[in-house]
């Protein structure tokens, strides 16, 4: 243990952008726990980082499930005495259609799993950052966090909720040095792309857009991880509250200072790079 920097929870770690997350931190030397409804995908992830420099846990959890997040962060916490990244990452894309014939399980059911979950790990991990002095809080927005997305209601309501959550709780916990920022992955080619080839005409526009961009192979996931990693250092140490591309913006340079204007926020940005619109 003594040449791991960090723990790192990664929720939704076994495919996608988790897995590029997870591999990511995991790269950087930390300790990395994946977790996931599904087990075969995780212990494949954890086959693969086995041969990085950190370490790598798969462990089966619902982030929907309360009683099942509270065993999960337990089981994290009685082995590795801390938790200093959580990345809360796992998500569903829910009904495609229009809202008015989406069915409603299914819809409050994409709530559950996209905003609830994030509230029930953030709920039951901070407690432990606070008793240690300080954390990271990352949440994957997504398309409709910044933007309408119709016929994905769902999912884009539920994105838009974690982004202003992160908000909320990065002035909440400011006073317990803990960080809480959200990352807009960009167009990642992953399963949650064929249920849109599967709904067909109910996804609308949004179809040939899909295709065009599985053709082109979507955004590179691993700038994900990488700004995942960059937002989890002492170099973003002043960046808290903030909705940041990992595709769009030059994060890098962010580095300097505090940000104190309504860049990277939901309130008066384009929909296309993130950028101040002028006060009128």
């Amino acid at each position: 243990m003594e040449s791991i920097k960090r723990v790192v929870i990664v929720t939704g770690g076994g495919m996608g952008v988790g897995k590029e997350i997870a591999k990511a931190f995991a790269d950087n030397q930390d300790c990395v726990v994946i977790c996931g409804r599904h087990r075969e995908p995780l212990q494949q992830t954890a086959a693969e980082i086995e041969t990085f420099p950190g370490q790598i846990l798969p462990l089966v959890c619902n982030v929907a499930d309360a009683g099942a997040v509270e065993n999960f962060v337990e089981q994290v916490v009685g082995r590795f005495h801390r938790i200093d990244v959580l990345v809360n990452n796992a998500g569903v894309y829910g009904p495609i259609g229009l809202a008015f014939e989406n069915d409603s399980q299914e819809w409050l059911e994409t709530l559950e799993v996209n905003l609830f979950g994030v509230f029930l790990m953030t709920k039951y991990v901070v407690p432990q950052m606070i008793e240690q002095g300080g954390g990271v809080i990352l949440n994957l927005s997504g398309g409709g966090a910044t933007s309408p997305k119709p016929r994905y209601s769902a999912y884009a309501a539920s994105k838009a909720g974690v982004v202003r959550f992160t908000e909320v709780l990065a002035q909440e916990l400011s006073e317990y040095r803990i960080r809480v920022n959200s990352i807009a992955p960009g167009f990642i080619a992953t399963r949650f792309h064929q249920k849109t080839l599967e709904a067909g005409e109910k996804a609308g526009s949004d179809l040939a857009k899909v295709r065009e961009k599985l053709k082109e192979g979507g955004d590179d996931p691993r700038l994900s991880g990488e700004l995942a990693v960059f937002l989890a250092s002492e170099e973003a140490e002043k960046i808290t509250g903030r909705l940041i591309s990992s595709v769009w913006d030059d994060w890098r340079s962010l580095k300097a200072g505090t940000l104190s204007s309504d860049l990277y926020t939901l309130r008066r940005i384009d929909n296309a790079f993130f950028q101040e619109v002028p006060k009128r």
